[in-house]
């Protein structure tokens, strides 16, 4: 599993929202993005104006999960309809090692160009990357509704994440998940 922020955008327009709420300079707004991200909830809408593009190379059964979140939330991934039949598959395909008979029945659907059969017989493990958009209280909800998950994937998920991007503090002290 691979996660990567590529683009993160809105924080000083997020600021300057908050600015016009308060009728205050726009400079004193992080001191008040603080206490607005501790309330959660509509308090912190201002979180909604950061947007967050991440790459995740994850296996299907996360995406599956991932796909739970769809307010706040859109995804692109590579087609497997469109090009599964491109490539032969090879175990580094996949999140852990599948069956060698399986791979080899893939890879003769794949010569076959049976795109169907594939995709029908396509193990759960199989890595597929997808672009997210999403925004910071989106991720919010996501960090504290999985973040203790036993599927291992969330942990990994979320510690990419929350390296990378640039306020991670308003993840972490978000009112809203606590």
């Amino acid at each position: 599993m691979k996660v990567k922020v590529l683009k993160e955008t809105g924080y000083e327009e997020a600021l300057l929202g908050i600015s016009l709420s308060y009728n205050q300079d726009v400079k004193d707004m992080p001191k008040v993005a603080k206490k607005l991200v501790h309330l959660g909830g509509s308090h912190a809408k201002f979180l909604e104006s950061m947007v967050v593009w991440i790459d995740v190379i994850a296996p299907r059964y996360f995406h599956q999960q991932l796909d739970t979140y769809r307010a706040g939330v859109s995804k692109q991934s590579g087609s497997t309809m469109h090009s599964i039949t491109n490539r032969k598959l090879t175990q580094a395909n996949f999140e852990a090692p599948i069956i060698p008979a399986t791979l080899n029945g893939l890879n003769k659907f794949i010569e076959e160009k049976d795109w169907r059969s594939v995709k029908i017989n396509l193990p759960e493990a199989f890595l597929q990357q997808r672009i997210v958009c999403t925004n910071y209280k989106s991720l919010a909800h996501i960090y504290w509704q999985r973040w203790d998950h036993r599927l291992v994937e969330w942990q990994v998920f979320l510690k990419w994440v929350l390296q990378e991007i640039e306020h991670p503090e308003f993840i972490l002290e978000y009112g809203g998940g606590k």
